[in-house]
């Protein structure tokens, strides 16, 4: 009896001691674990940094908003940060504010009328010219592909070219098949002549076209270029009676005995983009051209039934008594 509570205080120091073994035991355990999880967040942590000074290094805006977020920046934190506008919107605009300024009521009337014409409803004639927006597609990307321009930027040529033709009621697919052969889209192409962009228009001696646009500096302006082009184009069509002739004249060759291929060429194209439009597969390698024809007089046009031929006479197709020609030339035939 005597000698329970030494036994018990016996066993109570010797499970004391057991205990303290045990723990000096785990303790390098337990150090080395730390130092192992240690050892791997400093490398996912040296990884992470990394990464971002690699996309710091490729990426400097990246680097800038990191900056301009931090609480050692001297500039003010922006709020909201607008979109910046594409390049291409801002080249595909019409310079209106430079025609603006100082322009007279009407001129600047003249220049908004696009706009109004593209948000007016169109009419049935107007369907018949452009055609529908399925018909549209196809053509740009035929265009994209033939020219190797990128699609976005055929489209809004096409589109520029497309609202030219509905707003003077001439067939779009004459003004792109011109486009094509003159700069092959190519909106800063310049002659050693002095022609200027896709439709190469000779803004020294159209400038008074130009007016209303901002003038002359406005040649190389995709929309100014189409508009003023178009214009030109249709002009001579209506003063000599034909395409045909009409694309002899605006490549300069009016007073020539021929225009060396230059209406053979846009007419090819011109049938090529029609063929294209209604859904046909025509290679983008093609390089087969229309047969020639002769050009008769205007005068013996209008007064003379004339037979269906690819691209018809504008002022047969609106006061000849006899048959319609079947070309699909309806859209100079509002001329």
């Amino acid at each position: 009896m005597l000698n329970q509570p030494i036994e018990a205080q016996l066993r109570s120091s010797s499970n004391m001691v057991d205990q303290s073994a045990t723990w000096m035991k785990s303790v390098p355990s337990q150090i080395g674990r730390f130092f192992t999880a240690a050892h791997y967040a400093l490398t996912l942590l040296g990884i992470a940094a990394l990464f971002v000074l690699g996309l710091m290094f490729f990426h400097p805006d990246f680097a800038d908003k990191i900056i301009a977020l931090s609480p050692f920046s001297d500039e003010p934190t922006e709020e909201a940060e607008l979109p910046a506008p594409s390049p291409l919107a801002n080249l595909m605009q019409m310079p209106l504010a430079a025609a603006a300024v100082g322009a007279s009521p009407a001129t600047i009337a003249n220049v908004t009328g696009a706009s109004a014409v593209a948000s007016a409803p169109m009419t049935e004639e107007e369907r018949k010219i452009l055609g529908t927006p399925r018909q549209q597609k196809l053509v740009t990307n035929w265009l994209a592909k033939r020219y190797r321009v990128a699609n976005d930027a055929t489209d809004m040529l096409v589109s520029a070219a497309y609202l030219t033709a509905r707003e003077i009621k001439l067939d779009p697919l004459l003004i792109l098949a011109v486009m094509a052969i003159e700069s092959r889209f190519n909106p800063f192409a310049e002659s050693p002549m002095g022609a200027q962009g896709l439709m190469q228009v000779m803004s020294k001696v159209h400038h008074d076209k130009f007016q209303e646009l901002g003038g002359v500096k406005a040649a190389l302006n995709p929309v100014a270029n189409i508009k003023v082009g178009s214009l030109i184009l249709k002009e001579y069509v209506t003063r000599f009676g034909s395409v045909e002739a009409g694309l002899k004249s605006y490549v300069g060759a009016a007073d020539m005995q021929n225009d060396g291929g230059y209406g053979i060429k846009v007419l090819s194209e011109y049938e090529n983009l029609k063929e294209v439009a209604t859904g046909k597969n025509v290679s983008i390698f093609t390089t087969a051209l229309i047969k020639p024809r002769p050009l008769a007089p205007a005068t013996a046009q209008i007064n003379q039934p004339t037979k269906p031929n690819p691209v018809a006479d504008v002022a047969a197709a609106t006061n000849a008594t006899g048959p319609k020609p079947s070309v699909t030339t309806a859209e100079v035939a509002a001329l």
